[in-house]
């Protein structure tokens, strides 16, 4: 059964939301039958998902049963899911009670969510496609992302192993569990019979806190997002006794932030590890071990156990020389199989053979350890000079601690930020560093930095 859920004890709890509703993991198996009964075929479902027991168990359902998840968030707009439906022609939705759809027949109702038939044709579906996620927390891109089993069984797997999960841990899973990081937590804690905490409630909530202490919370899973709101909130200035790993991903953390946490994890007798990954390489593939956390700040790490990163060079030769930039390459049973545009695309095989060449660039220091520089298609080139816009960023965040985006083309880098009287600052400080005409560069201030629920920067709406 998928990850091993028919081996945990029937009778153990699997998961708490904030409402009080709880799970066990044989009623998680008995919902799975239920489920079956009513759809009795393999299929897709579009899941509008929340981090509730409902949202759950039915992506359990699914997954027990061989049942195709097209996961998406319950903010989605209308018009991207019902663009989302035209394309993909999903068998049935699987949505809160709240949500309202005219001409699909209501087939079963459990945990707060109701099962909806659409009637729609059914596209064919690879043997092998287990699930299927949008490809960069963007719920509203008809780009897909297509995972086998194997690719999620290896994920929990892998994962459960280098963070040494047990079945006594209480992770908070506070992500979006319809984002591929939220889902990886998901399955490597109950791939060995943990009990998961989910919540909706915002970081910047007294009842997210609150619901950390009552439930006695073990792990925090975050993205930079995340770690820097707990930081602005200074939440290391009360102890949660309880807390023993934080874990974090989804892009790079200002040192001082990662190192703050560091400190105040290993205080409690915890470890702090930065881990590294994409949605195509179901999640996670690389983590910088605790003992490193602050030696090695900045790093990525290593790869994941059963894992291989290496780099290669403009002529796709390996680079062994270490200190030398190439472009970051995965392999491991978790890479997925491909992307879907079109519901046709939901019968194609293996289209990556194992192999992720991730589009970043890195460099190997000499104990081995990964540090990534900047993105493969995040330069620009002002008057001869090739400029990083990852590496900008990360200069202006270290010198001023900030909020800052950058972006541009071939003839003017943009330099977003939310603080007006860095205006000059920044400007100043980016053309002594890249020697760059002051034309070239231009400062916009913001209200906000526009960002995706998972934390990134949504590069393409500045």
């Amino acid at each position: 059964m998928f990850i091993e859920l028919d081996k945990r004890e029937r009778d153990k709890i699997a998961a708490v939301d904030t409402s009080g509703e709880k799970v066990s993991y044989g009623e998680i198996i008995d919902l799975a039958d239920d489920w079956y009964k009513k759809i009795n075929k393999r299929c897709l479902v579009l899941i509008i998902a929340n981090n509730t027991i409902g949202a759950l168990t039915g992506y359990l359902s699914c997954m027990i049963n061989k049942i195709v998840p097209l996961m998406v968030g319950n903010g989605i707009k209308e018009e991207a899911l019902q663009n989302l439906i035209e394309i993909y022609h999903p068998n049935y939705i699987w949505s809160p009670d709240d949500m309202r759809f005219i001409g699909y027949e209501e087939v079963y109702r459990e945990k707060g969510f109701c099962l909806l038939d659409t009637k729609m044709k059914q596209y064919v579906l690879f043997d092998e496609l287990s699930l299927l996620l949008t490809t960069s927390g963007s719920t509203g891109s008809p780009k897909l992302v297509r995972h086998s089993y194997e690719n999620l069984e290896a994920q929990a797997r892998n994962i459960s192993l280098f963070f040494e999960l047990t079945e006594h841990d209480r992770p908070l899973i506070s992500l979006p569990i319809h984002y591929t990081m939220g889902l990886s937590a998901i399955n490597s804690h109950m791939y060995v019979g943990a009990t998961l905490l989910l919540t909706d409630d915002s970081i910047l909530s007294p009842s997210f806190w609150n619901f950390i202490s009552e439930q006695k919370a073990t792990s925090i899973t975050g993205v930079p997002y995340s770690f820097e709101m707990m930081y602005r909130l200074r939440i290391f200035n009360k102890k949660y006794p309880s807390l023993k790993l934080l874990t974090q991903g989804g892009g790079r953390l200002p040192k001082e932030v990662q190192i703050k946490f560091a400190e105040y994890i290993h205080e409690n007798g915890g470890k702090y590890i930065a881990t590294y990954g994409q949605t195509e390489g179901s999640a996670r593939m690389a983590y910088l071990p605790d003992k490193y956390a602050i030696s090695k700040c900045g790093s990525i790490g290593k790869a994941i156990p059963n894992g291989k990163l290496y780099l290669i060079d403009d002529d796709g030769k390996v680079i062994q020389k270490e200190n030398t930039r190439g472009e970051m390459v995965y392999e491991g049973p978790n890479v997925t199989l491909g992307y879907a545009k079109c519901g046709e695309d939901l019968l194609k095989g293996d289209e990556n053979f194992g192999k992720l060449c991730t589009g970043d660039i890195a460099y190997q220091d000499s104990d081995g350890m990964f540090y990534i520089v900047g993105r493969k298609k995040r330069f620009l080139k002002l008057f001869g000079h090739r400029v990083s816009l990852d590496e900008c960023e990360q200069l202006i965040k270290a010198k001023y601690a900030i909020e800052c985006a950058c972006a541009g083309d071939d003839s003017k880098l943009r330099i977003y930020i939310v603080n007006r009287e860095y205006e000059k600052l920044v400007k100043d400080f980016i053309l002594g560093e890249t020697e760059l005409y002051a034309e070239s560069v231009e400062v916009k201030v913001l209200g906000e930095i526009p960002k995706s629920e998972a934390g990134k920067v949504l590069y393409s709406q500045l």
